[in-house]
C-alpha cells in the first residue's frame, strides 16, 4: 500500500546481514573496533582488538565504548593493545616461505639423496610432510 509519502517501509527488518560487525550495547549501530571478553574466575574483563569471528560470549564495541568501558568494583580491566593490520612480510620471510614450499614439493627419495633424509640430522626426531620435529639443544 502507498501513501503520499511513498511506498510503507516494512517494520520487519531485512534478512540482508551486514558485512560490518556492530557496536553490542544497546541502540548504538556504529562499527565495532574492540572485543571484550570476561573471565569470570579471575573477575577481569579483557578489551583487546576486533576479534576476528564473532563470538557468543563475547561483546564487540565501537571506539566510544571501548574508551569509556568500566568494570564491577573488585574487577580489574585488563586493555590488550592493538598490534595494527599486519606489516608486509619481510624479504627473509618471503624466502623462508620460498624454500619451505621448494622443500614440500621434492619427492621424498630426492630428499633422502640429498641428505634431507631421517638419519642425515642428529637433532631430527620424527617427520610428516615438509615438517619436522627437532630434538631440544638442551637434551
Amino acid at each position: 500500500m502507498e501513501s503520499r509519502r511513498g511506498p510503507l517501509k516494512s517494520a520487519v527488518p531485512s534478512n540482508v546481514v551486514s558485512p560490518v560487525r556492530r557496536c553490542s550495547r544497546t541502540a548504538c549501530g556504529r562499527p565495532a573496533v574492540a572485543t571484550l571478553t570476561y573471565v569470570y574466575a579471575d573477575s577481569t574483563a579483557v578489551l583487546g582488538p576486533l576479534a576476528t569471528y564473532a563470538e557468543p560470549h563475547c561483546y564487540d564495541l565501537c571506539a566510544e565504548h571501548s574508551e569509556r568501558l568500566t568494570a564491577p568494583r573488585g574487577w580489574e580491566v585488563v586493555r590488550l593493545a592493538d598490534s595494527g593490520p599486519p606489516g608486509r612480510p619481510s624479504g627473509d620471510d618471503l624466502e623462508a616461505l620460498a624454500n619451505a614450499v621448494r622443500e614440500a614439493a621434492r619427492p621424498q627419495e630426492r630428499a633422502a639423496e640429498a641428505g634431507g633424509g631421517r638419519g642425515a640430522d642428529p637433532m631430527e626426531v620424527a617427520r610428516r610432510g615438509h615438517l619436522r620435529v627437532l630434538r631440544s639443544p638442551e637434551s
